[in-house]
């Protein structure tokens, strides 16, 4: 949608409003049954995991500046490429139901107006970023930032006060599927990493920085979403904060970490959108997913996103594991084909192999040992 290169500060920027969300802290409540410590491990492990294939995703937008679903193209052809740019519009369209969902509820906790009234405050501000651009934030996305940075340090602060138990629960999650859990959210922004590190000034520079605020920035959130629900025994953060006493400082917090995460969903998939309908304005798009996903908020009920993140390591860790094998290793380019059969087959199986994965509840969860079989296949099997 933009051409004008960013820096290394802005992209980390990004990254930082994009891993302060409140889908973010409820996913980390999750982990409260495993107790603080072994929790914790599975966090990090986790994230170490999904943010080296979110490096490597960003490096192949970065290096050849494309978009997320134009460097699909490179391994899947010009219409095999297709399958994934719906998926991902999908995905994120879904994404934008949920973060708007989530961020109406935890402010109708706050400030009682009604859930649906949250829900247009929230989807209308989104339009107002999309309609600013990222190119023109600027300012108004620093104080956003400066904002949030401040207010999560006084929610954490107001969390750990009283201390928290390394003491572990009772497991209602088992380690493995934890670690899975860890993995899926920085999972989850694979298909769109490209579409900001391909206008960045120094690609490779910024997606280490885009990376490490990311993915330090993410398990900040999981922490506090675990301690929080390991303090009070529930997972509801809203009613933390009014307990805490935040108030407006937490209807803030709520506020501004769904829209400046929710703006990436929405934008990309505008940028998605250009990949499948040609002519189509990314922004107008961008804006016509935030209307339905706004209006998907207010009609129904999306409580537990495990499912979903569940599904999107399925559909696109095996699409990344094929992208890493061909560009870095076997420096094959296919978008000058219209279909890639050979792949899309592999990514069939790498799909069906993660979610039978699934059921043994591996320790290193199933996005690991799926794009290490993925990867080899990709490099085994012979082109016709």
């Amino acid at each position: 949608m933009e051409e004008k290169r960013t820096s290394v500060f802005e992209n980390g920027l990004i990254w930082f409003g994009a891993a302060v969300s409140i889908a973010e802290i409820l996913t980390g409540t999750y982990f409260a049954s495993l107790g603080f410590r072994k929790g914790l491990c599975a966090i990090l492990l986790g994230h170490v995991i999904g943010c080296s294939l979110f490096f490597l995703a960003g490096l192949i937008g970065g290096k050849t500046r494309k978009s997320s679903m134009e460097t699909v193209k490179l391994s899947f052809g010009q219409k095999g490429s297709l399958l994934f740019a719906v998926l991902n519009i999908l995905q994120l369209a879904g994404w934008t139901a949920i973060m708007t969902y989530d961020g109406a509820l935890a402010a109708q906790v706050v400030f009682p107006v009604g859930a649906w009234v949250w829900c247009l405050v929230i989807g209308g501000l989104i339009i107002l970023w999309l309609l600013i651009g990222i190119r023109n934030l600027g300012k108004l996305n620093m104080a956003a930032m400066s904002a949030l940075f401040v207010l999560t340090i006084i929610l954490c602060i107001v969390i750990f006060g009283k201390g928290v138990s390394s003491e572990t629960g009772t497991e209602e999650i088992t380690f493995g599927a934890a670690v899975e859990l860890s993995v899926a959210m920085p999972l989850s922004w694979l298909p769109l990493i490209s579409d900001y590190t391909r206008n960045a000034e120094k690609p490779v520079k910024a997606t280490a920085v885009s990376t490490v605020v990311y993915g330090l920035t993410s398990c900040w959130m999981y922490v506090i979403g675990m301690g929080a629900a390991i303090c009070t025994g529930g997972n509801d953060i809203a009613e933390i904060m009014v307990r805490a006493g935040l108030g407006i400082a937490g209807l803030l917090i709520i506020i501004l970490s769904t829209v400046t995460t929710t703006f990436l969903d929405a934008c990309s998939a505008g940028i998605s959108s250009e990949s499948v309908f040609k002519g189509i304005s990314g922004k107008k798009a961008a804006v016509v997913v935030t209307v339905i996903g706004t209006v998907a908020a207010m009609i129904y009920p999306m409580d537990n996103i495990t499912d979903f993140l569940y599904l999107i390591g399925s559909t696109f860790a095996p699409m990344i594991a094929i992208q890493i094998a061909d560009f870095f290793i076997r420096k094959r380019d296919h978008s000058g084909e219209k279909f890639s059969v050979r792949n899309l087959l592999i990514w069939v199986i790498g799909f069906v192999l993660y979610r039978l994965l699934m059921r043994m509840d591996l320790v290193v969860g199933s996005t690991l040992p799926d794009m290490a079989v993925t990867v080899l296949l990709t490099l085994v099997i012979p082109e016709k």
